[in-house]
């Protein structure tokens, strides 16, 4: 069975070649995205691999179904890029990788606050160039402090864990209450309760049209004016012209992002020797309060080897006839 890898990265190359191939698969590699453009790549391929940027709209799964493709198999937990009423009328099924390393995610997210709260990216580019003053460098104590934890599921537990080791305190927004969370002591709240109370406020949920630009103009208006916003999970939950006007106001204190509304077209390629076409983005690159990673947070070796097993093991069973982790669509 021969099946394709879109986007493919060379620790994606790595990680799926270290891992067991199950008898019968022959893995081709493509760092290219797939889109209109490049679906002919995966003619008579009955298994196509994406990732979280690759473009399954109805007419790429079209082409894909017409081509002989039969499977996709994410190797991403979110699937909100899939177009899945036309998956299921092409009779195409639809796996993902539901969990592979919390962790990675959810130490992210902390990295950002510690790097944003020290100033440490700007204490870096100062003393690179000899500049060992401390001015405008001062931090605060994370213990005591509110944090808010905006999706409750695996990440976001992990991610609340860690922050409790810190001594904080948790407040939490989810439809789903997680036992978990409310075991540390989190109070679950509605979400502009929370936002009014949280100095600390992490994303970590899907992204659906309930949650599409969940962060907005009106709910940064509901938050405690300086206050500190981490986004590790969909670019897609913010509104990033109305943080960049609540950066320009003061209203939104610090900014984390590891992921970005538009970021198809700009991330996971070296794009240092061109100008960034993308005004939005380069004018939230010019505040000195604002981290930007480019979609890295799931990049640890634990996690891509979770991510190769799971997939390999995906696409097995339902080449086997006992498909699991299936998206239902």
């Amino acid at each position: 069975m021969r099946v394709i890898f879109f986007s493919s990265q060379t620790y994606d190359r790595d990680s799926f070649t270290q891992a067991p191939t199950p008898a019968g698969l022959q893995l081709q590699f493509q760092p290219a995205r797939l889109n209109l453009d490049t679906v002919a790549l995966a003619e008579r391929h009955e298994v196509v691999c994406a990732f979280i940027n690759d473009d399954l709209s109805a007419p790429v799964l079209e082409r894909l179904a017409a081509g002989g493709t039969r499977l996709i198999a994410l190797r991403s937990a979110g699937y909100n890029h899939v177009d899945l009423l036309a998956a299921k009328r092409l009779g195409l099924s639809i796996v993902r990788v539901p969990a592979y390393s919390p962790h990675a995610v959810a130490e992210h997210a902390v990295a950002l606050i510690m790097a944003l709260n020290r100033c440490l990216h700007r204490a870096y580019n100062r003393t690179r160039d000899g500049n060992f003053s401390l001015h405008g460098l001062t931090g605060f104590d994370l213990v005591g402090k509110t944090v808010g934890v905006i999706g409750t599921g695996q990440i976001g537990a992990t991610f609340a864990r860690i922050m409790a080791g810190f001594g904080c305190q948790l407040l939490a927004y989810d439809p789903c209450p997680n036992p978990q969370i409310e075991a540390l002591g989190a109070r679950y709240l509605p979400l502009d309760e929370l936002l009014a109370q949280a100095q600390i406020i992490s994303l970590h949920c899907p992204l659906n049209e309930q949650s599409r630009h969940l962060i907005n103009a009106r709910t940064l208006a509901a938050m405690q004016r300086g206050a500190m916003l981490i986004n590790t999970g969909r670019g897609g939950l913010v509104d990033t012209p109305a943080l960049i006007a609540a950066l320009k106001s003061g209203q939104l204190g610090y900014l984390g992002l590891d992921v970005y509304e538009e970021e198809a077209q700009l991330f996971f390629k070296d794009r240092s020797d061109l100008p960034l076409q993308d005004d939005v983005l380069a004018r939230l690159l010019t505040f000195p309060n604002v981290i930007v990673t480019a979609h890295q947070a799931f990049l640890t070796h634990e996690a891509l080897a979770a991510i190769a097993m799971t997939t390999l093991d995906n696409i097995a069973a339902w080449a086997a006839g006992t498909p699991q982790n299936l998206v239902d669509n």
